[in-house]
């Protein structure tokens, strides 16, 4: 019997991204936690699967050569999996082309500027006492993530999901989607809250992304350990391992 893939997760949009596509793609895993309250994606240990020290991450105990094989960055294992399952993922040049587009404006726009706006909507109001010093952060990437809602917004207008077919792009954009905590309406788009509801009722998708709930701090509440929480994910700078 072939071992499971490890993931290495915490419950955030960038885990829900992975561990939506392995309940999509049927792939047998087994959750590992990084718990980031605690630091945990700084352990050495974590850092040789990941040398950026993020999660997500797996470990595929099958890799393509038979030996294990390690990967992180969300969007390289959306990529690996669905080439490993053969799912979700053309191999038509031009389509996948279309799916590697969207992929990318994830990894590289949506992912990036909302969680811009969820640290200085969320996060920031608690680490910084005079809130004048953060107003131009929160208008500045809230405004960003209004007008990336937009070019959703835009694209699935005539279509039912972003590439064409269901695949990793639609798996990475939606968990990014988080309205209520980036200062957003989903009622000023249409096409987009459609979109969102109708990947939200993939039973692959509920499942993928109800993994880890229990274990979920919320690092916004008010207490101590909040606070370590807090300095452990924004307060870091180069650490030795």
């Amino acid at each position: 019997m072939i071992a499971p893939i490890e993931l290495w997760y915490w419950p955030t949009p960038n885990g829900w991204k992975v561990s939506i596509a392995l309940e999509e793609m049927g792939l047998p895993y087994v959750v590992k936690p990084v718990n980031i309250g605690r630091g945990e994606q700084f352990n050495s240990d974590f850092q040789v699967i990941s040398p950026n020290g993020r999660m997500p991450a797996i470990v595929d105990p099958d890799g393509p050569d038979g030996e294990p094989l390690s990967i992180f960055e969300s969007g390289a294992i959306l990529q690996y999996l669905a080439n490993k399952s053969g799912r979700f993922y053309p191999t038509d040049v031009r389509a996948r082309a279309e799916v590697d587009q969207w992929l990318f404006w994830q990894v590289g726009g949506l992912g990036p500027m909302a969680g811009q706006t969820h640290h200085f909507r969320q996060y920031a109001p608690a680490l910084i006492k005079d809130q004048r010093q953060i107003a131009y952060g929160v208008r500045r990437y809230t405004d960003e993530t209004n007008r990336l809602y937009g070019v959703l917004d835009r694209r699935l207008a005539d279509r039912d999901f972003l590439a064409g077919e269901y695949s990793i792009a639609d798996m990475a954009a939606w968990p990014w989607i988080l309205p209520e905590h980036q200062g957003q309406d989903l009622g000023d788009f249409p096409h987009l809250k459609a979109w969102m509801e109708r990947v939200g009722a993939r039973p692959a998708v509920v499942k993928g992304r109800a993994v880890g709930d229990e274990m979920r701090r919320n690092l916004a509440a008010s207490g101590k350990a909040a606070e370590e929480a807090r300095k452990l994910l924004f307060g870091q700078r180069a650490r030795q391992s």
